[in-house]
C-alpha cells in the first residue's frame, strides 16, 4: 500500500470569498481506506467533489496514477461517487439500476450480465435483480448504489456520508460490510463522515479537518491515542480538556499542581492544553488519589456508568465499569502516560 493514487497539491477552493479548503496538500495510497472527518463546513465534501471533478480547485493540482486530472471531466476519471441520498433511478430495476454504467460504455450483454451478477453478491442482493427500487429497504438501496459504482471497476470509491440516512443498527452492520467489501477488492475506498465512530471502525487512515484545513493525518491508534491538538483530541472521542503549564520536560502542572507526564521538546514555562481521556481516569479512595472530588451526576450508558466529577475546581467527565453514587468523595488517579500534552491550538484563541 504505498503507491500514491491520488494527489492533491496545493489545493484551495473559494467561494465567494470564503475560503472552504486552504492550500491543501495530501496524498492517498493504492488501497487504502481513508476517511475525511470533521464538522459540517470543514470542507471534506468540497475535497471530495474536486477529486471526483464535480468541483474545479480555485488553485493547486489533484493527480490521479500521477496525471494532472485538475482540467479532465468527471466521467473521464477513474473514480466513482456513492451519495448519501444514493442517487438511483427509480424507473429502472436492481439489474438496470447497477448494469446503467456498463451500457452508456457499450459493454457487451454477456459481460452486463456477469458484472451485475458478481456485485448483487458481493453486496449479498442475490435473486434480488428484477425487484423495483421503491421496495427495497434503506440498506439495499445503498447496497445497490454502492454496486453500481462498483460495477465500472473504477480505481477510487469516493463515499460522501453514505451511511447517514439509516438507523443506527443498521449503520453499524454496514460499516463492517463496507470494509469487508474494500478488503475483499484491494480498492481505494475515501470516505466522507462527521462521525467519529464510523472513522475509527473502518478506516486505515483518518484526516482529520477544521475549517478547510488538515489538522491531523494517522491511523485511528494514533489520531485517537496521540491527538495534535484540542480540537482533535475534543472531536475523535470524549476529553477532559485543561489548560497547563509545560515547566520542563517531562512535568506539567494543571489545576495548581505538578505530575510527571512523557512528553518533551516543549519551551519551559509554555502554555499548553493537558488532555486527559474519560477511560483512562481510575477511581479509588480519596485518600490514595491523584486528585479527589465529588460525584456530582452519574449516567448508566451500557457497557460503562458515565460520571461528572468536581475536582480541584474542574468538572472531570470519568468512563468507569464501577458506578459511585451522586454525592460520593471519591479520588481519582491517572498516570504520567494518560496525560496527553499538546501546544495550544491558536486557531481556537
Amino acid at each position: 500500500m504505498s503507491k500514491h493514487l491520488i494527489d492533491l497539491i496545493g489545493v484551495t477552493k473559494d467561494f465567494d470569498g470564503e475560503l472552504a479548503l486552504n492550500n491543501i496538500d495530501l496524498y492517498i495510497r493504492n488501497g487504502e481506506f481513508l476517511t475525511l472527518l470533521g464538522p459540517s463546513g470543514c470542507g471534506k465534501t468540497t475535497m471530495l467533489r474536486i477529486i471526483a471533478g464535480f468541483e474545479t480547485a480555485t488553485a493547486g493540482k489533484v493527480l490521479i496514477d500521477g496525471v494532472d486530472v485538475s482540467s479532465v471531466p468527471a466521467y473521464k476519471r477513474k473514480v466513482n461517487t456513492v451519495f448519501q441520498k444514493y442517487a438511483l433511478f427509480p424507473h429502472l430495476n436492481v439489474y438496470d439500476n447497477i448494469a446503467f454504467g456498463l451500457k452508456i460504455k457499450k459493454a457487451d450483454k454477456a459481460k452486463i450480465d456477469r458484472k451485475v451478477n458478481e456485485m448483487l453478491e458481493m453486496v449479498e442482493l442475490q435473486g434480488l435483480g428484477k425487484r423495483s427500487i421503491d421496495e427495497l429497504s434503506g440498506g439495499q438501496q445503498q447496497r445497490v448504489a454502492i454496486a453500481r459504482a462498483l460495477a465500472n471497476e473504477p480505481e477510487c470509491l469516493l463515499l460522501d456520508e453514505p451511511l447517514g440516512a439509516l438507523d443506527l443498527k443498521l449503520r453499524k452492520e454496514m460499516q463492517i460490510e463496507l470494509k469487508r467489501m474494500q478488503q475483499q477488492l484491494g480498492i481505494t475506498f475515501i470516505y466522507v463522515t462527521h462521525d467519529q465512530e464510523e472513522a475509527l471502525t473502518m478506516s486505515d487512515t483518518i484526516v482529520v479537518m477544521r475549517k478547510g484545513v488538515i489538522q491531523q493525518i494517522g491511523t485511528p491508534i494514533d489520531i485517537y491515542n496521540e491527538p495534535q491538538n484540542a480540537f482533535v483530541a475534543d472531536f475523535i472521542g470524549e476529553s477532559n480538556i485543561l489548560s497547563g503549564v509545560m515547566t520542563e520536560d517531562y512535568f506539567v502542572e494543571f489545576l495548581g499542581k505538578g505530575f510527571n507526564c512523557v512528553d518533551k521538546g516543549f519551551e519551559r514555562n509554555e502554555p499548553v492544553d493537558v488532555v486527559i481521556r474519560p477511560e483512562d481516569i481510575k477511581l479509588i479512595s480519596p485518600e490514595e488519589g491523584t486528585l479527589s472530588g465529588i460525584v456530582k451526576s452519574t449516567v448508566f450508558m451500557g457497557v460503562h456508568y458515565e460520571m461528572q466529577i468536581e475536582a480541584a475546581g474542574f468538572t472531570f467527565l470519568v468512563h468507569s465499569t464501577s458506578m459511585e453514587d451522586e454525592g460520593a468523595h471519591v479520588g481519582l488517579s491517572f498516570f504520567p502516560d494518560d496525560i496527553h500534552i499538546m501546544r495550544k491550538d491558536k486557531a481556537a484563541e
